[in-house]
């Protein structure tokens, strides 16, 4: 099996991974505000709402830092050994590229990450987990 072929094959296993977690914390936002609608009960797991809470809380920091998450670092590194230009390959990689790495100005999404984790935080207490 080619070097490269592996390489390319990690870098979209880290694709599909990042794009995973960005579902988690954008759709687990959702389904928060739905449980208590509904009242699912799962909702108020408080080791589901904690890592919810801190991965948001990563995404935020990174941003008002301006560092770059280390799994977009990791993924350019691997399709750069894979001698792939950074963001071509698999039709389903563009797709998934296209909807994560979307192009604004850096301060829209430093706005954007850290509204949202005000809305994540304020959800801590407006539906409140279950204790530990």
């Amino acid at each position: 099996m080619d070097s490269s072929f592996l390489y390319l094959l990690a870098a979209d296993a880290i694709l599909y991974l990042h794009v995973l977690i960005a579902m988690f914390i954008i759709i687990g936002l959702i389904l928060i505000f739905a449980g208590k609608a509904f009242s699912w009960g799962w909702i108020y797991n408080p080791w589901f709402r904690l890592i919810h809470l801190l991965t948001i809380s990563i995404v935020v920091i990174q941003s008002w830092f301006g560092i770059i998450c280390p799994f977009t670092t990791l993924e350019m590194e691997l399709r750069s050994k894979a001698g792939d230009a950074v963001y071509s390959g698999t039709f389903i990689s563009h797709w998934l590229e296209t909807i994560l790495y979307y192009q604004a100005p850096a301060w829209v999404f430093i706005v954007c990450y850290t509204v949202f984790g005000i809305i994540v935080f304020a959800s801590w207490f407006l539906i409140r987990p279950r204790p530990f």
